[in-house]
């Protein structure tokens, strides 16, 4: 991340004063269990970072410890505690506090303490490692979810860039670096040792500061970055459009199709409209033909209507040249504007449905979280005593309950549940829930 130095540098005392978590070095080795591997949860050559458990009040917390053996380490340290205490936003990953002492063996030790993301990061989803035991449909996004994400992380940027008191630039924005908490809304996060570098190296020559590794990450980094220019906010606008064409292809812009000029824009360019069938993320196409089933045929076509919108809104944003890519504020609106579109269509609210088989006739209410939505659903499925159809079959755990038959969500709530004819009897009320935006 880069911004703008104040005229006056705070210490990184005031930064920990100023936190409303106080901790110390003790506090974060025992929430770690020493920096135990088991608790490691990533690294590289700027820091490591760890999952930790506070003793006091048993809040979960991530720790990204710095390797000052890298040169700048501390100066890094000052600058991205300036930065994060200064910035509030629900769609940044939000810092606690920051430590700046001594270890036992009297070597310095800072670090930085954030919110623990309960859903890992996007690449997690995107990209799932699948173990031997696990279903592949185990974890993945639904296209609604994509959706919700990819505005949630234009809203964190456009507030970067427009609405702090020095405009901010991320300069690493990609898949790893967006967390998702228990209700899969995004937040943006590691604001990048390496860019903090490259914010105390202003005053060096515009070759030595141009290194593609203080400016991103190949493949998501503009090709301006490469040629020497400045950083800009337009910078960030490519990041998010490859990202964005990443989250609904399902490619990687490293992947080993794009070689010798030809890249993920091009990949997509290619496609559009004719062909976007042939582009878009095997798992969204997947969902496509489960939901193909009579009376439910508009819920994956519509959203194949407004695919061809989003890459456009990710081609825009990675145009070469950086005169000609969006606005995040343009972004924002464009992607709110698809939403509102997906939602439109249906309306929630207090209704009586009639099945036509044997049922308890008891109610099942669906609202809540994950875990209260799974549970309410199979609760729902227990009352069911006849299923001559075989509706229910797919309410199972091999996948998730979003995408069970008849359920459509809002991220990951249930915000409706169609079986209705489907040889079924009894009553059930249909609760308003309201999906999440």
């Amino acid at each position: 991340m880069w911004f703008r130095k104040k005229k006056e540098k705070q210490s990184t005392t005031t930064c920990v004063e100023s936190s409303l978590l106080q901790l110390s070095y003790q506090s974060i080795l025992r929430a770690t269990d020493g920096f135990s591997t088991q608790n490691l949860v990533g690294s590289g050559s700027f820091g490591s970072v760890y999952k930790g458990v506070l003793e006091a009040s048993g809040a979960v917390i991530t720790v990204k410890v710095l390797n000052l053996l890298n040169r700048g380490a501390s100066k890094s340290f000052l600058a991205e505690c300036e930065a994060l205490k200064n910035i509030r936003h629900r769609n940044l990953v939000k810092v606690l506090t920051a430590i700046s002492g001594v270890n036992y063996q009297g070597k310095d030790f800072k670090a930085l303490v954030y919110e623990f993301m309960e859903n890992g990061s996007l690449e997690d989803w995107l990209h799932p490692f699948i173990g031997m035991n696990e279903p592949e449909t185990a974890r993945n996004l639904n296209f609604f979810q994509r959706v919700s994400v990819a505005i949630d992380v234009a809203h964190a940027l456009e507030y970067l860039h427009h609405h702090c008191e020095e405009p901010i630039i991320h300069c690493d924005l990609k898949p790893s670096n967006i967390l998702l908490d228990e209700e899969m809304v995004g937040h943006i996060s590691d604001f990048g040792l390496a860019k903090i570098l490259f914010a105390d190296k202003l005053n060096y020559s515009t070759n030595q500061s141009s290194s593609l590794g203080l400016r991103g990450t190949i493949g998501y980094a503009p090709p301006e970055y490469g040629l020497g220019s400045e950083l800009s906010t337009k910078g960030d606008v490519y990041s998010y459009g490859i990202l964005l064409l990443e989250m609904f292809t399902g490619k990687r812009p490293t992947h080993d199709m794009f070689k010798e000029g030809f890249s993920i824009h091009n990949f997509v360019m290619a496609a559009l409209p004719e062909r976007i069938t042939e582009i878009i993320d095997p798992i969204l196409l997947q969902e496509r033909s489960r939901h193909r089933t009579p009376g439910n045929i508009t819920f994956s076509d519509k959203h194949l209507q407004h695919l061809n919108s989003i890459f456009e809104i990710g081609l825009a944003c990675s145009a070469e040249s950086p005169s000609e890519r969006m606005d995040m504020s343009d972004v924002v609106s464009k992607l709110c504007s698809i939403r509102d579109k997906l939602l439109r269509p249906t309306h929630y609210r207090h209704e009586r449905q009639t099945y036509t088989a044997q049922s308890t006739g008891h109610a099942a209410t669906v609202v809540g979280g994950n875990d209260t939505d799974l549970q309410a659903l199979l609760q729902f499925k227990a009352m069911i005593t006849g299923d001559q159809l075989k509706v229910m079959n797919s309410w199972n755990s091999s996948i998730h309950f979003c995408q069970w038959h008849g359920i459509t969500c809002g991220r990951v709530k249930v915000s409706s549940h169609a079986t209705t004819k489907v040889a079924m009897q009894g009553t059930c009320f249909k609760q308003e829930t309201g999906a999440a935006s």
